[in-house]
């Protein structure tokens, strides 16, 4: 801690840039690691594994279907209106209930005594229709994305990038510019949320396969928002772990990371230590180890300022995230709890709240977490069957066979065209909601 108070002040007296991020020595890329240049001069770290699987027919199910019509209304004071149009298309679990929320609103406004009506600022329609099948690890066409969030790196997912590979799971988790063994550039730009989104867009299409699920803890849940909103065709599914809210990102301006960077230098033990205190549920010695090997909040205090002072996303309002039609399961623990309300505005969300751990949830209890995101992965909605309608026979096949009645029961001896008759498709296929 003495040597780090020495370090700032050196730092204040000569003007210089204290504890610059370069790229440490990694693995081989033979080990999973590769380095990818989004633009000149800014490079990350990937880690991307490709397991070794049988080649396997697709599955033959079609999976569930799953409608979406809503109206989101949004008035001038900030308040947001989501109704229900048809069909229900919100999964909840654990007792929570998302889609709810709507539901009662109504009832709690049609009880109210009428007002003057509202000029709303913004109305949105959604009406869509997806297709939702369980993804399989030994399928070629499935790619699971682990991003995280401010000071940690693609190692905090150690642990679930070993499960699932073993699976035969596709993998790819990158290091955000400035941590890990990405590089470092010493302009505060480069760590705006644009910037940073935009890495991830180039990662998310180098890598992107038919199927691909996003998993994001913390800051990197906004950076999920952000790529399925943008590609909805291409995102099968996502999770949030401890992170996303319904209002835009927006920096503080009473924050201790507006401080100068040789002040937070001279700072860095106390802000590992908040660190240590608010992200794991336990500060032992096993705490501690865990952020020394998986490389977490080991970053530059110029990074760390950038980083936290970049986080300016005004789109990603809760309009933004009520238009997300992709199944997202919500993890979140017990000490995060406040985040419930951007649960509530999502479509088709399934909640979990694990008591056993607290931010860095990952790391604490993997065996719990990758037992639930594998849960998720394979689920699906139940699919509805279509009604059965019975066959009608003409007057005349009947006329035809009245001298043979095992011609009119044999399925072998069965007229083709009566055949075609007896098929449903005039039947409108009956819509069902998670």
């Amino acid at each position: 801690m003495l040597t780090s108070f020495i370090e700032g002040v050196l730092c204040c007296l000569t003007s210089k840039s204290a504890n610059v991020v370069v790229p440490v020595e990694t693995s081989e890329p033979a080990d999973g690691f590769e380095f990818v240049e989004v633009k000149p001069g800014r490079v990350l770290r990937v880690r991307h594994i490709i397991p070794d699987r049988p080649v396997v027919e697709e599955p033959t199910g079609q999976g569930g279907s799953v409608s979406c019509k809503r109206k989101i209304t949004v008035y001038r004071n900030g308040q947001l209106f989501i109704e229900n149009l048809g069909d229900r298309a919100n999964g909840t679990s654990d007792g929570a209930a998302g889609g709810d929320a709507p539901a009662a609103a109504q009832a709690e406004q049609s009880q109210l005594p009428r007002r003057r009506r509202r000029k709303p600022k913004r109305t949105v329609v959604i009406d869509c229709e997806r297709m939702i099948s369980a993804c399989r690890g030994t399928h070629s066409d499935v790619a699971l994305f682990f991003i995280h969030g401010v000071g940690g790196s693609l190692d905090i997912w150690g642990s679930q990038l070993d499960f699932f590979s073993r699976l035969g799971y596709e993998v790819i988790a990158p290091d955000l510019a400035g941590h890990g063994a990405s590089s470092a550039p010493q302009i505060a730009a480069a760590y705006t949320f644009y910037a940073l989104a935009e890495d991830l867009r180039l990662i998310f299409k180098r890598y992107a396969r038919k199927r691909n699920i996003l998993i994001g803890h913390s800051y990197g849940v906004s950076f999920c928002t952000f790529l399925a909103h943008e590609y909805p065709e291409q995102i099968h599914k996502m999770v949030m772990i401890n992170g996303g809210g319904p209002t835009a990102l927006e920096p503080s301006l009473c924050s201790i990371f507006n401080l100068p960077t040789c002040v937070l230098h001279c700072l860095s033990p106390l802000l590992a230590w908040s660190f240590l205190k608010a992200g794991f549920a336990r500060q032992g010695a096993r705490e501690k180890q865990l952020l020394k090997d998986n490389n977490a909040f080991n970053v530059s205090s110029f990074v760390l300022r950038a980083m936290m002072s970049g986080q300016y996303w005004p789109e990603g309002d809760e309009v933004y995230h009520a238009e997300l039609t992709v199944p997202i399961l919500y993890n979140l623990t017990f000490f995060f709890f406040f985040h419930l309300t951007s649960f509530q505005i999502l479509l088709m969300a399934f909640l979990k709240v694990l008591e056993d751990g607290s931010h860095m949830i990952m790391m604490e209890c993997p065996d719990p977490v990758n037992t639930l995101l594998h849960e998720f992965f394979l689920w699906e909605p139940a699919a509805v069957p279509l009604p059965k309608k019975e066959s009608i026979t003409r007057p005349e096949t009947a006329k035809t066979h009245s001298d043979n009645t095992k011609a009119t029961t044999d399925p072998a001896k069965v007229r083709p065209a009566t055949a075609r008759q007896a098929s449903p498709n005039c039947i409108k296929e009956e819509k069902s909601g998670s």
